[in-house]
């Protein structure tokens, strides 16, 4: 099995404003939304690691006067500037022949209902609203599901059916140069260096834990063509701490991304680095 995740975090790098108080850890002035939805109820199979109960509990986490945001649906258009038309019918297809009330599974991990394709291209909608309002300089999170950072071009795996952030990010290159994607998940986003491996204007920083689903993400996979030095991956031994990872990004990811200069930060931001997820060794 593998973890996903659930909230593609977006923020408007240009826009980040501090105030520092001398004798006092500066207060830091973010105005932000949550993008989130009952309905992405339609995609849940109880008892699966991802599941509605995931969702609903990282929701507990929300601040009770967050502004909160109703998704719009992304069009199959927004899908195919990182998805081929095969496969965003064959997900189409396949979620409409599924009974209602059931799971059907595309493959070991990864299950579909009759309502997964609506729930799908509201995730990926969240997502494009968030970056949209992070261009205008909001800081915005987009809690969804199902997942997305495994999802490759032509294939759903890992418990996502299209890649949220990827989609996002192509849309925010409509009108910026150049995109930072972090991807803190536990696992490899494939899908996401996938989607940006020979471009330039999209720098890729993964850490993870090494050796486990999907199997990539290894410091030698840098990208291709124009893309290459633009993708970063940072595996961590099984056990590795908080001080691990705050020295991955304060020698490699922040130099990196202030170098690159770009105009949005979008984050993978899954938990399941956290010491407690059953699926994962950190």
């Amino acid at each position: 099995m593998v973890s996903a995740p659930v909230a593609p975090r977006i923020i408007p790098v240009r826009q980040a404003r501090f105030i520092s108080c001398a004798g006092n850890p500066p207060p830091i002035i973010m105005p932000y939304s949550v993008v989130t939805d009952d309905l992405f109820r339609a995609h849940d199979h109880p008892g699966h690691p991802e599941s509605q109960a995931r969702l609903e509990a990282a929701l507990t986490g929300v601040p009770a006067d967050a502004r909160r945001i109703a998704p719009t649906k992304a069009a199959p258009d927004d899908l195919a500037r990182v998805h081929t038309h095969r496969h965003i019918t064959a997900i189409r297809s396949f979620c409409e022949e599924c009974p209602p009330g059931r799971a059907c599974y595309i493959d070991p991990d990864t299950y579909v209902t009759s309502g997964s394709f609506d729930a799908a291209l509201y995730a990926a909608g969240a997502a494009i609203l968030a970056v949209e309002r992070a261009l205008d300089g909001e800081h915005s999170f987009a809690l969804v599901r199902p997942p997305g950072h495994h999802a490759v071009p032509d294939r759903a795996m890992g418990f996502c059916l299209f890649n949220n952030v990827a989609v996002a990010t192509a849309q925010a290159l409509r009108e910026v140069a150049r995109v930072a994607i972090i991807d803190w998940d536990l696992h490899h986003g494939n899908g996401t260096q996938a989607a940006f491996y020979t471009s330039d204007r999209v720098l890729y920083c993964s850490v993870h834990q090494a050796g486990t689903f999907p199997g990539t993400g290894w410091p030698d996979e840098q990208g291709a063509g124009p893309g290459v030095g633009y993708t970063i991956n940072i595996p961590l031994a099984a056990g590795s701490t908080g001080a691990d990872y705050a020295l991955v990004f304060r020698e490699v990811f922040v130099p990196a991304i202030r170098g690159f200069k770009p105009a949005l930060l979008v984050v993978s931001a899954g938990q399941d680095p956290l010491f407690d997820d059953p699926l994962g060794s950190m």
